[in-house]
């Protein structure tokens, strides 16, 4: 078994062949099948970004965030939309996860990974021209299991400061 502390080029591969299913059950809208990849101790959030001068060490607004989500809330996100009441994704959103620029790192715990990722979200919704376009880095740590990996958790750094698009019920 490979551990956290050993990146081959057969765990590069292994984590991003991991990085495309899961852009595929997310574009397919098998989100059963995407919590099914995700660890009970998760941890899922996308920080606030600002525009700050050069010289600030940071634009990420500590403690704000745009969703700060774990396991139990992710599965209620899950459960509404597969009921009828989920109102924001009727109909449903069309997305298309572009993921790239993959990194993989030793994590810091045995067993873990450290991943980042550039990720494009293009996202349409009914018969309309327009369209939702989202960018950035994601910072992922996924946990070696039985059977494969399991994300226990995802920071995802948007590009943008001011978010266009109608709503976030999707997951990035």
């Amino acid at each position: 078994m490979t551990t956290a502390t050993e990146i081959t080029d057969a765990t590069v591969r292994e984590v991003t062949e991991w990085l495309f299913a899961e852009a595929e059950l997310l574009d397919t809208g098998k989100y059963r099948g995407w919590l099914d990849l995700v660890a009970e101790d998760l941890s899922y959030v996308v920080p606030l970004r600002v525009t700050r001068e050069r010289e600030a060490e940071t634009d990420i607004v500590e403690g704000m965030t745009l969703m700060d989500d774990d396991w139990d809330s992710m599965e209620m996100r899950v459960l509404r939309l597969e009921t009828e009441y989920a109102w924001a994704e009727d109909p449903p959103s069309r997305s298309r996860h572009f993921v790239t620029n993959i990194r993989v790192a030793a994590g810091e715990a045995e067993g873990e990974v450290a991943v980042k990722s550039n990720l494009l979200l293009y996202r349409t919704r009914g018969d309309v021209a327009t369209f939702d376009i989202l960018s950035g880095e994601r910072h992922d740590v996924l946990r070696r299991v039985a059977g494969g990996y399991r994300l226990a958790k995802r920071v995802v750094v948007l590009d943008q400061t001011t978010v266009m698009t109608h709503n976030l019920a999707l997951i990035m």
